[in-house]
């Protein structure tokens, strides 16, 4: 292990046994804030330094099995040890590095999840509210909350377009990658010659922006325009100008929100999506110079790039970024994702471990 690595997590136990002490002070919760904070701290260490331990016991009992080498009734049992110990520090080490990787600060945010009809027509928009199920099932398995944020059904069924907020630890993290051109491969409903069709959609995972620490959004970038929220929802709705509509000036993002029963409702709905959009673009915006220095194997993640298909009639899934394909679509359309996303989080890791690896030679 690299001597800088080794400092860094020399530094990191240390920082736990003050974390640990600062905890068991009486006055420690007076403060709850910083209290919350230390036991984060707290938290994310103790599993780091618990590796750590491990590999320093694997250098000790190298050390000691050695010292063993020279009696020749104990050599054969030293040289098993000592084999035995290396390939756990070689393990641990490499768990330590994806440890030590830096956190994307985003990954346990909340998200808000587009997905709008690409080519295809009323196949592409059902296409679009299989996609919605698909989500809205993996989000239930982990027990996350979901909310419609606003939505634009297609005559035949499925959605033009769907904004769906997702809450819970991690969202960010396991769905992130999920940004993209999806293509269908199937026989439409509506078609009655047995035809294979390809459609698409896009889908936009967008870490969800906290308005006032994120993004500042001044009165006088914003036009507000209210309407007549369209579709069911009996005399209130036909009545009342509850639906908004915002445009940000500065960025021409348009945001339309007419689900909620009231103008204040909706604009405060709005107002969520409004500053997740401009902070998602400034994020892009920032990637994209990133990714001018260094190509990332997951895939800019860009919304225009294809990168999964969906083929029914062979029953599979592939993902274009990391050339996996799974034979079990049904389980995947029912929301069964965590094969796909931590597939993708390993190849990120791998990524980000070469990475690392490149900047240190």
């Amino acid at each position: 292990m690299k001597p800088s690595m080794l400092s860094k997590l020399d530094q990191l136990a240390e920082r736990l046994v003050e974390v640990s002490q600062l905890l068991m002070q009486e006055d420690v919760t007076k403060d709850m804030d910083n209290y919350r904070k230390l036991t984060r701290e707290n938290a994310e260490l103790e599993p780091l330094v618990a590796l750590y331990q491990n590999y320093q016991q694997a250098q000790a009992d190298i050390a000691s099995a050695q010292e063993m080498l020279a009696d020749p009734e104990m050599k054969e049992f030293a040289q098993e040890e000592i084999n035995d110990a290396k390939q756990r520090m070689e393990d641990l080490q490499v768990d330590l590095q994806k440890m030590l990787l830096p956190k994307d600060p985003n990954d346990e945010r909340n998200i808000l999840l587009e997905i709008r009809a690409g080519t295809g027509g009323d196949e592409a928009a059902l296409f679009a509210g299989d996609l919605l199920r698909m989500y809205t099932r993996f989000a239930e398995r982990n027990r996350w909350q979901i909310e419609m944020m606003s939505e634009s059904p297609s005559e035949l069924g499925g959605y033009k377009e769907a904004i769906v907020r997702i809450a819970g630890p991690g969202a960010y993290s396991k769905l992130k990658f999920e940004s993209g051109g999806h293509r269908v491969q199937r026989v439409p409903t509506t078609e009655t010659q047995g035809r294979i069709h390809t459609s698409a959609c896009t889908v936009a995972v967008m870490p969800e922006a906290d308005e006032l620490a994120d993004v500042i959004i001044n009165n006088s970038d914003l036009r507000i325009d209210t309407f007549r929220a369209s579709g069911a929802g009996g005399q209130h709705i036909n009545k009342t100008d509850s639906a908004v509509r915002l445009t940000h000036i500065p960025t021409g993002i348009v945001v339309e929100c007419q689900d909620g029963r009231s103008q204040h409702q909706n604009k405060a709905q709005a107002m969520r999506v409004l500053a997740t959009r401009i902070m998602d673009g400034q994020m892009r915006e920032k990637q994209a110079k990133e990714a001018a220095t260094r190509k990332s194997l997951i895939g800019s993640g860009d919304r225009s790039e294809r990168i999964r298909t969906y083929n029914f009639p062979q029953g599979r899934m592939t993902d274009h970024r990391i050339n996996l394909t799974l034979y079990k679509l049904d389980f995947i359309m029912d929301g069964e994702l965590s094969d796909l996303t931590n597939a993708l989080v390993a190849e990120h890791q791998a990524e980000l471990l070469a990475a690392l690896a490149d900047d240190n030679n």
